[in-house]
Formats: C-alpha cells, structure tokens, sequence
C-alpha cells in the first residue's frame, strides 16, 4: 500500500460520491433514496480503504508514511504533499467511521433537500480527512478553512429554528482566528523558505518570533476545541445543528484543535510553547471546572453534552500541554474516546428527538419502562463519558492524569475534580431521562431502537469497549511519534534554562 496514492484515494473518494449525487436526477423521492445510498455505500467503501492504512502503517517509525508529493505551485515551493504518522493515523479513521453514522442516523430524520444534504457530507468528508494527512501549510491551510463551508450548510439550512444564528456565529468565530494563523503562516514561509510541514517541524525559529507565531496559532486552535472563554459559538451550533452534524461536530471538527496543538504549537515553537504551559493549564481547569458546573444546570439535552464536550476538551489541552508521554498519549487517546462517546451521546438525543420532538429534559422520565434497549445503550455511553474503567474515557483520563502528576500535581488534582463533576451531571441527566415513573402521556407510546438505530449505534459500543479493553492496539501506533515529539520539546527545555526557570 506504500506505493499506491492511498492517502489521496482515502481523501477524495467522498468528493466523487458527492458528485455522482449530484448528477442524480428523478423524482423527488427516487434522487432522495439514490442520494441516501450513494453517500452510504460511499463512505462504507471509505471506512475500507482507510483500514488498509492501519494495516500497513508500521508502529515502530515516528516519520511520516504514505508520503506523497507533487509541485503544486511552481517556484513557490508549495505542494500538494500528504502523509500520517501515529498521531493523525486514528483521526483518519475516526472521520471514515463517524461519516457512514452520520449517513445512517440521518436516514429517516432528513427529508428535504436531502440531495444537497448529503453532497455537504461528503464534501465535508474530504476536507476533513485531507486537513489531518496535509503535510503542506497551505494545503492544511486550505482544508483547514474549506471544512467551515459545508458545516456552516449543514446548520444554517437543515438545522433548528436559530440555525441562521447559529451558523454565523459558528463561521465568525472559526475564521477571525483562522486569518491570524494565515499571517502567522506567512511569517514562518519568509523566516524558514519553505511550507513542508516536516521541514518546519525541525526549523529553528527564534524565541522571539515563536512567541508570535504560537499566539497566532493559539487564536486558530483555541476557538477550535474549543477552549474557555472562546467557547460560546458552540452550544448555540450544537443546539440548532440536526444530529448528524453534532455528531460531526462533536466527533471530529471539535479535534482539529487539539490536533494543531500537537502538530504546530509543540514541534515548531517548543520554547514557547514550554513559556505559555502554565496559561494552557489554567484555561483547562477554568474549562475543566466552569464548564461542568454549567452542564449541571441545563434543561437541554444537547446543552448538556455540548457543555460536557468542553470539559473533557479541557483534559485534553491540559494532557498536551504537560508534555510528556503519557500526557499526550492521553490527550489523543481522550480526542478519540471523546469523538466516539460524544458522537453517540448527541445520537442518542436524536432517537428521542426524532419521536417526541422535544430536547427539554423534563418532557421525560421513566423511558426505561417503554425503551429497555435504549436505557442499556444510553447507559453504556454515559458511563463511557464518566470514565467507567473498561470504557474508552477511562484510558484517555488516567493517561493524562498520569503525565499530569509527573509535571505538576497541583494542576492534576484540578483537572481531576472534572472526573466527580462530569459523574454527577451525567448521572443525574440519566435519571431524569431514563428512570422515575412513566407518568407522561405523550411518552407511553414510545418505541424502542430500530434496527436501523441499533445498527447506527453497534459500531460505536464495539469501538468504546474495545478501546477501554485492550488500548494498546490504539496506543502503540502512537508511541514512537509521540516520543519523538517529546524528545524535541525536552531538547528545546534543556536548551532554555528561563524556560526552566517559569516551569
């Protein structure tokens, strides 16, 4: 497979899918029920071929693989060049796995304009993929931005009754720190000559300028994950999104922060990257801490997990920015574990929502009587997002807790309060929604899962307990790049005593 364009295969087969759909014509319902299986069978045929990625990719190497390269802008030294390493390899995966779901779980809820709807997946599909394999900064650069056209779509034409508002301020937000990081983009092709992403990973810029350059990055990356206090853009677009584009949402655009972290903001500019730790840390505990409080005093479901989804996005920061092994270990890990167990919980509103049409959760109580199925799953899921051991969100916790006691054990006993704070408001979302007495009217008729539902949610109960049972089939791809980039921050630290002297 390292000789076949595999990455470019991977990226751009959603993108053909899109545009059979588009050439699909009929009546209304015949081009809906072409579109729907196009894009299904498209994405399925993705998920395939980015497993033989994983196959083939060998652990022991930290370099990039699947290289490709072709001169994109000639003399500028800008090419189309793509490859992974044992950091972006899972993030690939987790887009070709959550795109089929979303397909799925969009099956029955979306019924106009569903042509275009799915043509927005797609294309999203393609940007995302081809964002975490781009080893070229304009290329990233490009991605990067192109996935906000069809996610701003996807909530402002299919979703909720403020989706217009909810799509803007989601763009806004998302592009006023992408234009920093295009300046800062500039200034690194000027100091370094060159775009190659590997090529600036090992570029010494100066301290000074690594200052800029990471504060440029940090106003992309920051409203990405999104960090406290720039976070407000993403309860409104969770609420008014339809499920699938919260899955989305959730599952993969929300780690594209967390992803430059660990791909610009420690390899390029390590100094100050170690200068700017301990503000790192305390926004992820203002994260970890607020943000839970918050979720605990929601009436809305969605809400709710929004607000959950920003503090286990704050152990995340705090895992990357320890800077150690196990911290970053855990930090991708959790990003994955994240992905998974968010994407099923925000499915998991959609099932009540698409019968009840409500996300308030005092329109229910006592689904257990009427959805056995349901309870078990939602249940599952819960407990995976509290860090159950056994679950996926155990691993990636205990992970960064640990790199976090090898640096500091005053902010690891912080962020660890986020561990009894997201228990009880997801336990207590549970027994709101799930136990009690069914006493509504409009909730004894309910069903329980379809097939359909249960097929939806299948893949992802096997990824979590899989995940939470055997790590290390996840862990060890990571292990050589994760050490290498541990060992370039390192050197940067002993080649700074200051930066020594403000850790």
């Amino acid at each position: 497979m390292q000789s076949l364009p595999i990455l470019t295969i991977v990226t751009f087969l959603p993108l053909a899918g899109a545009l059979i759909i588009l050439w699909i014509n009929g009546t209304e319902e015949d081009v809906a029920r072409n579109a729907r299986k196009t894009a299904l069978w498209t994405s399925l045929a993705t998920f395939l071929l980015s497993l033989f990625i994983w196959f083939d990719f060998d652990p022991a190497s930290a370099a990039f693989q699947f290289e490709e390269r072709v001169e994109w802008m000639a003399g500028t030294g800008i090419a189309y060049h793509m490859g992974i390493d044992g950091i972006s390899l899972f993030f690939v995966l987790l887009t070709t796995v959550l795109t089929p779901v979303c397909v799925l779980a969009s099956w029955e809820s979306v019924k106009d304009r569903v042509k275009e709807y799915m043509v927005a997946f797609l294309v999203l599909e393609t940007l995302m993929i081809g964002m975490f394999c781009a080893l070229d900064m304009v290329l990233f650069y490009v991605f990067f931005e192109g996935v906000l056209i069809p996610m701003f779509l996807i909530i402002g034409v299919w979703g909720g009754p403020r989706r217009v508002y909810a799509a803007f301020k989601f763009f806004l937000y998302t592009l006023l720190g992408s234009v920093l990081m295009l300046l800062a983009l500039l200034a690194m092709y000027f100091d370094a000559g060159t775009t190659d992403i590997p090529t600036l990973m090992v570029h010494d810029f100066p301290e000074s300028l690594q200052t800029w350059l990471w504060l440029a990055f940090f106003a992309s990356f920051a409203v990405k994950v999104p960090m406290w206090p720039v976070h407000t853009w993403l309860p409104d677009a969770h609420v008014e999104a339809p499920t699938a584009g919260s899955v989305i949402l959730a599952g993969v655009l929300l780690k594209f922060g967390g992803y430059g972290f660990l791909r610009f903001s420690l390899p390029m500019f390590p100094d100050a990257s170690l200068d700017f730790a301990p503000l790192m840390f305390g926004l992820s505990i203002v994260a970890v801490i607020y943000t839970s409080l918050v979720a605990l005093v929601q009436d809305d479901m969605k809400k709710l997990i929004a607000y959950s989804s920003i503090a286990h996005m704050g152990f995340v920061t705090a895992g990357t920015f320890s800077m150690t092994a196990h911290g970053i270990e855990g930090a991708v890990f959790q990003m994955l574990s994240h992905g998974i167990v968010s994407a099923a919980l925000f499915l998991i509103v959609g099932v009540v929502y698409d019968r009840i049409h409500s996300r308030e959760i005092a329109m229910y109580g006592g689904l257990v009587h009427r959805m056995p199925v349901y309870a078990v799953v939602f249940m599952l899921f819960m407990l995976a997002s509290v860090g159950l051991p056994g679950t996926s969100g155990f691993i990636g916790e205990f992970l960064v807790l640990m790199g976090l006691f090898e640096m500091h054990t005053g902010v690891a006993a912080l962020v660890a309060t986020g561990l009894v704070l997201g228990a009880v408001y997801m336990l207590y979302l549970y027994r709101r929604v799930v136990f009690g007495k069914l006493t509504k009217d409009h909730l004894k008729s309910i069903l329980d899962l379809s097939p359909r539902e249960i097929a939806v949610f299948a893949p992802l109960i096997l990824l979590v307990l899989w995940m939470g049972i055997y790590p290390s089939s996840f862990l060890e791809p990571m292990h050589a790049s994760v050490d290498q980039l541990v060992q370039q921050v390192q050197a940067a630290q002993t080649a700074s005593p200051a930066a020594m002297a403000t850790r």
